[in-house]
């Protein structure tokens, strides 16, 4: 599945602690691991990274780490904007997923400060994962770990036969092809029927067939890779219901696919792949879709 992760942390989001874990993250399948932290520019005329602070960096990274057969880890520090550093590093590097840690917050929030993580999504050059820094910040070390083991494990894909689903679900599908036995192992295909109780029963039935048809086309796609694959149908709001239906199944992320996440015409359409991010407190795996 992925084998090259690119881990971007500013020390304070919890995802250095993934030093620790790098044999629990090879268990997936993870052959490089590169940490990539960047350094504020300071006020000097000609920027200039300050050795000693990039120095101690390393070293408080290089601490944490274990060896792992197998598994190559770098330790790059920069200096500079951090979304252009990223892209950088991406374009450098061939990274097959970013992780990130970002704060949930709101639209108009992320509008007026710029969120690292919407605008990497935006530029829909690479998978994201994206994490909470709150929870990976309080996880014990045995917790962490297991975290790390199952990072890919089983993954929630909201689906409805849309373009931008049918697209995610291909996604997926290519990734489950490459995938290590120890990585992706199961998926829920939810399809949540925006329903707000007043259309009738005949409404509701029209639509659960229509969805019975459909998820059953799109689970027959991921079977054959050796999947376990559940379906359900709810009702309701789909951002809502996605968020409950987490809570009750053991994923592991939700998966999700968009053209306009992160993007302007959001502030006149919202758009349920940035809802969700926003969201969630589960990991949130984003695969970008063609512009």
């Amino acid at each position: 599945m992925f084998q090259h992760l690119l881990i971007c942390t500013d020390l304070t989001d919890g995802l250095q602690r993934l030093a620790d874990f790098v044999p629990s993250l090879a268990v997936s399948g993870i052959k490089r691991v590169h940490f990539l932290h960047v350094l504020p520019l300071g006020e000097r005329e000609i920027p200039r990274i300050d050795e000693e602070q990039a120095q101690r960096v390393r070293e408080r990274l290089s601490k944490r780490l274990t060896q792992t057969d197998g598994v190559e880890v770098k330790i790059d520090i920069q200096m500079g904007r951090p979304s252009e550093r990223i892209h950088s590093t991406i374009k450098a590097t061939h990274p097959d997923l970013v992780l990130l840690g970002t704060p949930t917050r709101s639209l108009l929030t992320e509008k007026l400060f710029g969120n690292t993580a919407m605008e990497l999504c935006r530029s829909g050059q690479i998978p994201v994962l994206i994490l909470r820094p709150q929870l990976l910040s309080t996880y014990t070390e045995e917790e962490l770990e297991l975290r790390c083991r199952h990072l890919f494990r089983y993954f929630l894909i909201p689906y409805n036969g849309s373009p931008a689903s049918e697209a995610l679900l291909q996604m997926v599908k290519q990734q489950a092809q490459n995938r290590d036995p120890d990585s992706l192992q199961e998926c829920l295909l939810l399809w949540v029927i925006e329903d707000d109780g007043r259309r009738g029963e005949i409404f509701r039935e029209e639509h659960t067939k229509e969805a019975k048809t459909k998820l059953a086309a799109a689970a027959a796609e991921l079977k054959p890779l050796g999947l376990k694959v559940n379906t359900d149908i709810v009702y309701g709001d789909a951002i809502t219901e996605t968020l409950l239906a987490a809570q009750e199944h053991d994923i592991s992320a939700i998966a999700i696919a968009s053209k306009t996440l992160g993007r302007l015409a959001e502030l006149s359409t919202p758009s349920f792949a940035g809802d969700l991010l926003r969201r969630s407190w589960h990991p949130v795996l984003y695969f970008p879709t063609s512009k």
